[in-house]
């Protein structure tokens, strides 16, 4: 299983949506972020983080609402913010950093 550390440190951005599954804004991030994968392709990673599973990782990253995104490159955080977030932002966020 790859580690969250390592994963982050790729070179293209990674796109990372702290979640619940008890969370209604969460589940109206899903489909954005599915069409935000087609849109995008290989030029960003999206993987989403469940923080009920991942309690220490949502900690260590002071994640205190759901849902949270957050845009890591090369291991650096980059951009973060909480609340479902429009398509057309995260993908020219993407862009940006791609």
């Amino acid at each position: 299983m790859e580690k969250f550390e390592d994963i982050i440190k790729s070179e293209k951005p990674v796109l990372v949506d702290f979640f619940a599954t008890w969370c209604g804004p969460c589940k109206l991030m899903h489909p954005v972020l599915e069409e935000l994968h087609e849109k995008v392709g290989e030029k960003a990673r999206i993987i989403k983080i469940d923080i009920d599973k991942n309690e220490q990782l949502a900690a260590a990253y002071n994640v205190r609402s759901v849902p949270t995104l957050m845009l890591f490159k090369d291991g650096k955080l980059e951009w973060r913010e909480a609340g479902v977030q429009p398509i057309a932002k995260l993908e020219q966020l993407i862009n940006q950093y791609a």
